[in-house]
Order: structure tokens, then C-alpha cells, then sequence
């Protein structure tokens, strides 16, 4: 069995669903009866149930063609024979021909209203396959009014019949949608199924399911490779090129995954030699231009069932993935695990009820805002099969209730996968709906409003060697400055020295750089209030070597105007200092206080001057000895930018430190 079919994030479906057709076969032990000495039909004509025993025994065989024959012969002979009209509404749910099996189906209740409950079920989940809501939600309630409905079957019509409410009034009341499909770069006459996109929108990701005996005539079916397109400009991509080894191979690669940073791959593998389930998720690390050889996630992330369709945070370490594991609430479940710092991973762990039902959930997409979840569920009020969906992540981190994108985004179709731009404004599906080049193609649309994440912006540059400017493997660590949680880890590319962050907005962010041998390097971003950001921070850091003269602004270091007492914001800036001293326990600093030109210079020396004690003071409070520290206030004497500007004086007013000896 393919990966396209192991994987069903891929496959959108253009039969009439399984579970409903379980249904229409539940009047095929009714109909067997007719063989059964003793067994009363509808039917005492010896030419109707004579044709009937032969159409059911084709039936039984799938010899649909002498099936048909032989019930319409039954019914030309008896138009009132209901089992006849059961077994034909049947073989027309076989033959995906839903419409003529309601057909079929409610011709025996025209005959006979009371002649079975079951058939409003069975009718009212074909009428939701067509995406007829009003007639299933009509249908359902009859049959839930009904004596002796079974539990089971009671708990699946209430389902169906929320489907069906929901889906009556989203027609009534649609969401702005408009897809274009990206074109002949990107979509041909095979499958292309939308991956991700990078946070800095230059890359697009997808799987593209082409002929194996397009590549090798000894080979037969389909294989599914990835494809990666260059953003041309604003509106177009360039020509998609494979991706290559060592990701793809001969066999089937599916539900890539790039993290936000850019510097892992993540994808799902089935049936591999080195497989642990039949489906398991591997990784990949980037080294400049290449991908490393894939690797197994292991046997606490993958299980001995189906793991795929991962998805990477921008905090660095949460990976979100869909799961058939033991100890779900459904089939397929949407579950968690943490990257340590060693590399390892956290036990994963089900995000619970909230997201979760007794249904499946699939291809959850995180998004760089690192509060927003998108998903498909069976589980959730939708349209009927697969819809999706998004949830907001509580200050508990909990998960709130799981709201429907609505229609027509979602349609009585299977909708199974969607991205979201770093910006949030604009949406990725792939879809069969809308003619395109070939059978699933990818298409871009405008996300409305309500359903957007935070807006998010990055920061992107290389990290290097001050003095030999060597590209540098560097660590990044992005807290929040208003309560010092970190937020975000990544590192620099070890060949490139290329790195990006994500920087979700309505926050102030404080950054540190840091390297063994390396004084650290610090920045802030203050984005709180800002919800649309069009401007990334671009910007190259040059490490400098630990060695006397050195000098670093501490650009995290924060005190109220007028005021030397250090503000809880300063606390993450201070205890990376302190490390820096820890590590390093023979190079002596001086820390030096500056400010602008506001006020006399008397005063901003003095104030200055305690700024910079106020940090010594902090690092002897912490074990640092006295003799290794000197703080000195310089004032307004030693401007970086201009005093005409806000922007420029704010740059003036700074706290450093200095490498005075070793």
C-alpha cells in the first residue's frame, strides 16, 4: 500500500465515504432473508423474488452489471418490492451514485413510511455527502425520534445531524473566499499537494505524486517526491525543481515540514527498513546548502502505529504531529512532543478534548505565531467529512474550542490540509474543486480577518567572526521581555551562518546571541501593540572574540526615565552577563553608562555613573567578585547616533561593558 494511501492527508477522496456506505449495506442481511425459508418480504410475486435471489447473489459476488438486471427485472415485476429498492439504492452507493440511492432509498418509504428507522440514517449521511444539509438535518431528526435507536448509532445521527445544522446555516452565511492557483510553475496534470511555506515567504514546499514509469519502465504505480519553487516576485513562483537526495528517494516521502528557523526538515516515511510503525516521522538538519541524511525520530515519537504529518513551532522545540497511537481519544489524534537541548524527545503528549474527539484529526499546522493552531477533524461540527479548523492557545496553554473555517472553504468535500503565511493574511490549500491544470492542485487565497493569527515578522541575517569573518554556528535565544520566558531557540547555519527567527507581534522581544569563546551579542525588538508588520529586521552579527577592548551594548538592559533602579525587564540581559562572567572566570569588565543629550552634563554623568553601578552591584549580589568589576559614568560624551532624533537618542542611552583585562 502507498504512502498516498497509508498517508491520508493527501489523498482527497472522490468516492462516497466509507462509513456511509457500512450504512447502506446494513439492508444487505434484510435483504438475504429472501433466501430464507420461512422469511416474510414485502413480495409474494414468484417472478419479483426470483429475480431478487439472482440479484443478490450477484451482488454478493460484486457483479454490479447482472445486479442491476436482475433487480430492475424484480421491480418491473413488483414496483412496490421494498427489499428490491433497498439492494438497488445499495448497488447505487457501490457505484458512487449517492442520488439515486436516496432515490431508490425513499421510494420504499413513499411505500411504506414505517418500514424501517434506519433509513432515515442512511439517507440523511448521503444527503450530507451531496451537501443537501436541510434535507439530512430533516432526515437525522426523524430518525432520532424513533423507538429503539441503539446508542452507537444514536451518538453517530447526533453528529451527523450537528453536520448537517452547521453546514445549513454556513451556506446561508459564506466567508470571504477567492483561490487562484499558482499557476504552471507549480501545478501540472498529476497531484500537487501544498507542504509549507518558509517564514520569509521565498520558498514553497509541496509533494507532487507523478507515474513511476515515467522515471523507470520497470517500475508501475505512483511515487510521491518533494518539491521546493523559488519565489520570483510578488506574485509568481519559479519553475517547482525536485528536491532531491537525500530526502527523496525510490520510495514514497510525504508531510515535509520545514521549521521556522529553516534548519530542520521534517517528513513522514511508510513502510521503511528502518520504519518503526507503518508510518513514522523522520528529520533532517540543514548544513548549508545540503540536507543531512534523514533519521528516524525514534521509538518515543513514532509508534508501532501510523505517525505523520509533523509540524514544527517557531519556539524551537514543540513538534505537533496526527497519530493512530494507543491512548487517543479517536482514530487519529493530534499530539505533541518538546525537542531537548541534547537532542532527545519528550513522551508525546495528546492535546486533550478541546482539540480532540472520538472522530479523527489530522495535518495539524502550527503557526509561526506560536498560538494558533490550524487542523482538519471528522470530529467537529463541519460540513460532512473533513473540515478545517483553527484554535487559539489559552495563557494556560490549553486549547481553546475549535472555531470552523467556514463554508466555502469547507465544503461537503474533504478538506484536509491548510498553510498560513508568516503575516497570516494569505492561506494555502490544495483542492480538486476548482478545474486547474490536473486532479489536486495548490491554491493561494486571502485569509479573512477573524481568521487570522498573530501577525508575525523576522529577523534574518548571518552570523560571523568580528575579526576573520568566518561564518559562525551560533545560539539564539528570543525571550519575551515582559515576563523572561524564552520563547524561541534556534541556531545559525554551521556552514552559512544564516539564521531566522520568527517574531510574532504585540509583544517586546529581547535577543541574545552567544558562542563558547564569544562575547554575546543583544538586541530588542519592541512590537508591542504592532499588528501588521510588512518589514522583516534584517541584519548581520559579527561575534566579537573574548579579549581586552572589547566592547558590547547591552541592549536589554532597562531602567525608568530619570531612575537607576534596573526594571524586571533587565533580568534575562543580566543573567546572560553573569554567565558570560562565569564561563569566562579571568577576564575583568568595566560597565559604563551613557545617556543622551537631555539635561546637563552633570546630571547625566551622575545619572549614568549609577546605571552602571546598578549592574555591578547585581553581579557581586550574585558571586561575582569585586576585584574583577569597575563601572564608570560616561554620560553624554559618548554619543553612537545622532541626539535630533527619538530613534537616535534612545540608541545613546545604553549600558555596556567592556573587557578591561584578563
Amino acid at each position: 500500500m502507498t504512502y498516498m494511501v497509508r498517508c491520508t492527508e493527501y489523498e482527497i477522496r472522490r468516492n462516497v465515504s466509507s462509513c456511509i456506505l457500512l450504512l447502506c449495506l446494513l439492508f444487505l442481511a434484510c435483504a438475504t432473508s429472501a433466501q430464507t425459508p420461512g422469511t416474510q418480504l414485502s413480495t409474494v410475486n414468484k417472478k419479483a423474488l426470483k429475480a431478487f435471489d439472482e440479484a443478490m447473489q450477484a451482488y454478493q459476488k460484486r457483479d454490479y452489471p447482472r445486479a442491476i438486471t436482475e433487480v430492475t427485472l424484480a421491480l418491473q415485476a413488483d414496483s412496490l418490492f421494498c427489499e428490491a429498492l433497498i439492494l438497488k439504492g445499495d448497488l447505487f452507493s457501490d457505484l458512487k451514485k449517492p442520488a439515486e440511492a436516496i432515490s431508490s432509498y425513499k421510494n420504499v418509504l413513499r411505500i411504506n413510511p414505517s418500514f424501517s428507522n434506519n433509513l432515515y440514517f442512511i439517507i440523511g449521511g448521503l444527503e450530507l455527502y451531496l451537501g443537501r444539509y436541510k434535507d439530512s438535518e430533516a432526515d437525522f431528526t426523524i430518525y432520532l425520534e424513533g423507538r429503539n435507536v441503539p446508542d452507537i448509532k444514536r451518538k453517530k445521527a447526533v453528529a451527523q445531524l450537528a453536520n448537517a445544522s452547521f453546514g445549513s446555516v454556513a451556506v446561508e452565511h459564506p466567508v470571504p473566499f477567492n483561490p487562484v492557483n499558482l499557476g504552471d510553475s507549480i501545478n501540472t496534470s498529476f497531484d500537487e499537494y501544498v507542504n509549507t511555506i518558509t517564514t520569509d515567504e521565498a520558498l514553497l514546499y509541496f509533494t507532487r505524486k507523478v507515474p513511476r514509469n515515467e522515471k523507470n519502465q520497470d517500475l508501475k504505480g505512483y511515487e510521491e517526491d518533494f518539491y521546493m519553487a523559488v519565489k520570483a516576485d510578488s506574485a509568481t513562483w519559479k519553475r517547482a525543481v525536485n528536491l532531491g537526495p537525500p530526502i527523496n528517494t525510490s520510495g514514497n516521502e510525504g508531510a515535509l515540514d520545514i521549521s521556522p528557523d529553516g534548519q530542520y526538515l521534517f517528513f513522514a516515511g511508510c513502510e521503511r527498513p528502518d520504519g518503526i510503525g507503518s508510518c513514522d516521522i523522520y528529520w533532517s538538519k540543514k548544513k548549508g546548502d545540503s540536507w543531512s541524511e534523514p533519521e528516524n525520530l525514534g521509538p518515543v515519537v513514532n509508534s508501532p502505529s501510523w505517525d505523520s504529518q509533523p509540524s514544527f513551532s517557531s519556539d524551537g522545540k514543540t513538534l505537533y504531529f496526527a497519530s493512530k497511537r494507543g491512548g487517543g481519544k479517536g482514530s487519529s489524534d493530534i499530539w505533541k512532543t518538546e525537542l531537548r537541548p541534547d537532542q532527545s524527545w519528550t513522551e508525546p503528549v495528546n492535546l486533550g478534548d478541546s482539540i480532540n474527539t472520538a472522530f479523527e484529526e489530522m495535518t495539524p499546522f502550527i503557526h509561526g505565531d506560536g498560538q494558533t493552531l490550524y487542523f482538519s477533524s471528522k470530529g467537529h461540527p463541519g460540513m460532512g467529512g473533513y473540515d478545517l479548523f483553527y484554535s487559539r492557545m489559552k495563557p494556560d496553554s490549553s486549547w481553546g474550542t475549535p472555531v470552523n473555517l467556514g463554508y466555502p472553504i469547507n465544503t461537503n468535500s474533504d478538506e484536509i490540509v491548510l498553510v498560513v503565511n508568516s503575516k497570516g493574511d494569505k492561506a494555502y490549500i490544495s483542492s480538486d474543486k476548482f478545474g486547474g491544470k490536473g486532479r489536486q492542485d495548490i491554491y493561494e487565497f486571502s485569509l479573512y480577518k477573524e481568521a487570522r493569527p498573530v501577525s508575525s515578522t523576522y529577523f534574518k541575517g548571518v552570523v560571523s567572526d568580528n575579526d576573520t569573518k568566518k561564518m559562525l554556528q551560533a545560539r539564539f535565544e528570543l525571550t519575551n521581555l515582559e515576563d523572561g520566558k524564552t520563547v524561541a531557540r534556534s541556531f545559525s547555519d554551521p556552514v552559512s551562518g544564516e539564521f531566522m527567527l520568527v517574531l510574532p507581534s504585540d509583544k517586546d522581544y529581547g535577543l541574545n546571541v552567544s558562542k563558547d569563546g564569544y562575547l554575546f551579542y543583544s538586541e530588542n525588538f519592541s512590537l508591542k501593540g504592532v499588528h501588521g508588520i510588512d518589514k522583516p529586521f534584517i541584519k548581520n552579527i559579527a561575534l566579537k572574540p573574548v579579549k581586552v577592548g572589547e566592547v558590547v551594548i547591552l541592549r536589554n538592559i532597562f531602567f525608568d526615565t530619570d531612575k537607576y533602579i534596573l526594571k524586571p525587564e533587565s533580568m534575562t540581559e543580566l543573567q546572560k552577563l553573569l554567565a558570560l562572567m562565569k564561563k569566562n572566570p579571568t577576564i575583568k569588565v568595566e560597565l559604563g553608562g551613557h545617556t543622551d543629550n537631555v539635561g546637563t552634563a552633570a546630571y547625566n554623568v551622575e545619572l549614568s555613573k549609577n546605571r552602571a553601578k546598578a549592574v555591578c552591584d547585581f553581579l557581586i549580589l550574585n558571586s561575582i567578585a569585586a576585584s574583577r568589576l569597575s563601572y564608570e559614568g560616561y554620560g553624554l560624551t559618548r554619543p553612537i547616533d545622532t541626539n535630533d532624533t527619538e530613534q537616535g537618542r534612545a540608541n545613546n542611552r545604553r549600558t555596556e561593558f567592556r573587557i578591561s583585562g584578563l
